[in-house]
This record gives C-alpha cells, sequence and structure tokens, in this order.
C-alpha cells in the first residue's frame, strides 16, 4: 500500500480533523485514510455522465419508450 505525506495543512484544519477522528474512535491516520478512500471512490460530476452516456449507449430504449412508461405509470396511479 502507498503512503502520502500532506505537508501545509493549516492548524486549524488538523485540529478539527484530529478532534473528529477522535470522536469517531480513530487515529488520525485512519479517519483521514477514510475520507480519502471515500473522495476517491465517489465519481465526479464529468465521471458520472460519462458513465451514464456509457450506460445510455449500450440501451436501446427510445424516447417514445420513456414517454409510453411514463404515461402508463401515470394512468395505473390514477386508476
Amino acid at each position: 500500500m502507498a503512503s502520502i505525506h500532506v505537508r501545509e495543512v493549516p492548524d486549524e484544519t488538523l485540529t478539527t480533523l484530529k478532534v473528529r477522528a477522535a470522536r469517531a474512535g480513530q487515529s488520525l491516520q485512519a479517519y483521514v485514510r477514510q475520507l480519502l478512500i471515500g473522495e476517491a471512490d465517489t465519481l465526479t460530476p464529468e465521471e458520472f455522465a460519462e458513465e451514464a452516456r456509457s450506460i445510455a449507449s449500450r440501451g436501446s430504449v427510445t424516447e417514445d419508450d420513456i414517454l409510453a412508461a411514463i404515461n402508463d405509470t401515470r394512468e395505473t396511479r390514477a386508476a
């Protein structure tokens, strides 16, 4: 597993992270690792849009299919 070092973290930021880590019952290292993993696992808007385009390009659903499904759902709810 790789290591990183972060320099020039403002004192207030470090204090906040230490307090949050303590409240979570974690070491500062474990807490920051969890934050970094969560950040890396979260898609950026650009990544999300690319994933959506990729999924859409593999499908054969048309706009008419979508509108028909919406209308069917509305009719079912109204009944």
